[in-house]
């Protein structure tokens, strides 16, 4: 990072920035990207417009322990003195200024480990926002994926406001409320709104479906982003932040997501994007504290790394704490891996993930499909019912490794249902083309066999595999579209004319036939191949949602099949990669050829 002058740390974001930077600070790689953001900014900003306003910031951060009493824990009954990575965040979000004076920033990130003071710090901006930021009817709202979760970070600010004013006599009792500066409706744990009667102002919790007429968010305080089931609702409050005058704020927090839990791990992924400038977007803010990659293999033995996704350790969040859940996760494969998403910061998948989910990330990659002609390429179909996903793989074995492509085709008719039901954003991925939305209720083969004919017309393939559903369906759509395929019944029955088709069992039974493949011997055959990391998965978030989809069934003599009843949504992806990876692997047997002889005489 190149900067012309160190600048002068008068202010809690900057002097936290150095102190990583200087490495008095342990940090993530991630953090470490956001830190060099700030400086650099305040170094080169004023030529997009930015300035940092110390006055400002100093000003917000000071709001905490002047106004506000901890309520929680070891330090409950003292003021809310800022952590480091609270002040780092709160000066960075009210000290930053577009040209116009306005925040410079709309929305912002903050991903840590668990008990690390997200909610008290977001209920502390929201207070700060709705009463005492100087706007006259300010809405404020904390919302989560239910409104038993958005009152989590809800009740952090009622205690606040009913708490006693920070450097109070012990005998003197004064609060927000007994000295009538906020309202709060309800009583007790049933308190359900703020109300700061000198601005006209309030702050209240909803779930994240709840509807309200005609709001006008001047903050929007998300809490436990990982556990939204789709984007829906944050689009919605997002839409209404950007038609909002003046410069409000949409925040959201979260643990590090599971790799199914799509929505978070979508916004992540943005955020880890512009910290590190693979994006830009001047609106955004993003701290996202994790343990490195590096650490990870060996996390529960490195006690010196933890403070990287638990930036509060030592400080509000005893050692002790994490050192006990460590212990329990060494001895449960279960806990050692909620621990390393919800501790350290190590993204996972679901319980029952079937391989290394590391070894599965690290396969990932971008398969470039004109890169791969004169390689031998095997396809494989996996066919849906009526409108579910049908996935389409294509495999190709090139200098000694296996490359995979899948296409997904699902119906335009129903999209949006779906999406909620599944809690996958099917029209998101339609709109960006990672999956083809085609007309009508129920899926078109055509589409499927044009996309096959389409690939065997560019490449060497050698066959298609299938699951047998449907495929008398799909056989016709070929011959619909003057596609010649036909079905493979053993090295010893003569051979049709165009695209082979050889069938793919789905269950738990090894077949030693010689014209068809077996799902046991494909699992083993793609597990082999992400462990050795000997192929390469074409990067897809719906490849990834199938992934960590799936459930494996094992029989008594542990012969394994992907179980779509017991599995936690759609798996079809997966499903089409094994049987192609068994493609590409076959022991099927060459025709023997018969000769004749011929002799010949005078």
């Amino acid at each position: 990072m190149a900067i012309s002058a160190r600048p002068v740390a008068d202010d809690l974001a900057t002097k936290y920035a150095c102190d990583v930077i200087d490495g008095k600070v342990v940090a993530g790689e991630l953090v470490i990207a956001s830190c060099k953001r700030h400086l650099r900014d305040l170094d080169t900003g004023s030529e997009r417009g930015l300035s940092f306003s110390v006055e400002k910031a100093n000003h917000h951060c000071g709001y905490f322990p002047a106004m506000l009493t901890v309520t929680e824990g070891a330090a409950a009954g003292k003021p809310f003195q800022l952590l480091p990575w609270h002040g780092f965040v709160a000066a960075s979000l009210f000290g930053w200024r577009r040209q116009d004076g306005l925040r410079r920033f709309r929305m912002a990130w903050m991903e840590t480990g668990k008990g690390q003071a997200k909610s008290p710090l977001m209920a502390g901006i929201g207070l700060n926002m709705m009463g005492w930021a100087g706007k006259d009817r300010s809405e404020v709202y904390a919302i989560a994926g239910d409104k038993d979760q958005a009152n989590v970070l809800f009740k952090d600010g009622v205690a606040m406001c009913r708490a006693n004013l920070p450097d109070r006599d012990e005998d003197e009792f004064e609060s927000l409320e007994s000295l009538g500066e906020v309202i709060i409706r309800g009583t007790g744990d049933n308190a359900w709104k703020i109300e700061h009667p000198a601005s006209g102002s309030k702050f209240q919790s909803l779930a994240s479906v709840d509807s309200i007429s005609g709001p006008r968010p001047y903050a929007v305080l998300a809490d436990e982003i990982h556990e939204f089931k789709n984007a829906y609702a944050l689009q919605i409050w997002k839409a209404a932040i950007d038609k909002m005058s003046g410069d409000p704020i949409m925040l959201l927090g979260t643990n590090t997501p599971a790799s199914n839990q799509i929505v978070g791990t979508e916004y992540s992924e943005l955020f880890q994007k512009v910290v590190t400038g693979q994006a830009d977007d001047d609106t955004l803010f993003g701290f996202i504290a994790r343990v490195d990659k590096a650490d990870r293999e060996t996390v529960f033995d490195n006690e010196e790394c933890w403070v990287k996704a638990l930036p509060a350790l030592g400080i509000t969040y005893p050692v002790s704490n994490i050192r006990d859940r460590v212990k329990t996760a060494k001895l449960m494969l279960s806990e050692a891996l909620a621990t390393k998403r919800l501790y350290f910061g190590i993204p996972s998948g679901t319980d029952g993930f079937w391989c290394s989910e590391e070894a599965w990330n690290s396969c990932q990659g971008v398969v470039d499909e004109d890169a791969m002609i004169g390689a031998d390429c095997w396809l494989s179909l996996d066919l849906s019912k009526k409108n579910d996903l049908t996935a389409l793989s294509a495999i190709w074995r090139k200098n000694l490794k296996l490359y995979v492509k899948t296409w997904y085709f699902t119906t335009k008719q129903g999209i949006e249902e779906r999406s909620i039901q599944d809690n996958a954003p099917y029209d998101q991925w339609a709109e960006q083309g990672l999956m083809e939305a085609v007309p009508g209720a129920t899926i078109d083969y055509t589409f499927v066999a044009s996309k096959a004919q389409a690939i065997c017309a560019k490449h060497n393939v050698q066959f298609l595999t299938f699951d047998p559903a449907k495929m008398g369906d799909f056989i016709d759509a070929c011959s619909d579209i003057d596609f010649n395929v036909w079905q493979y019944e053993g090295p010893d029955e003569p051979e049709g004319k165009g695209l082979k088709l050889v069938r793919h069992g789905q269950g738990t039974r090894i077949v030693f036939q010689e014209r068809a493949l077996c799902m046991p011997k494909s699992i083993e055959k793609l597990e082999d191949g992400i462990l050795d990391q000997s192929i390469v998965i074409d990067r897809s978030p719906v490849t990834t949602m199938c992934a960590s989809n799936a459930i494996i069934h094992a029989d008594a003599m542990n012969n394994r099949m992907f179980d779509k009843k017991k599995s936690r949504g759609r798996i079809d992806g997966v499903v089409s990669i094994a049987q192609a990876v068994g493609a590409a692997n076959n022991e099927f047997k060459a025709k023997k050829r018969k000769f004749q002889m011929l002799v010949l005489g005078n």
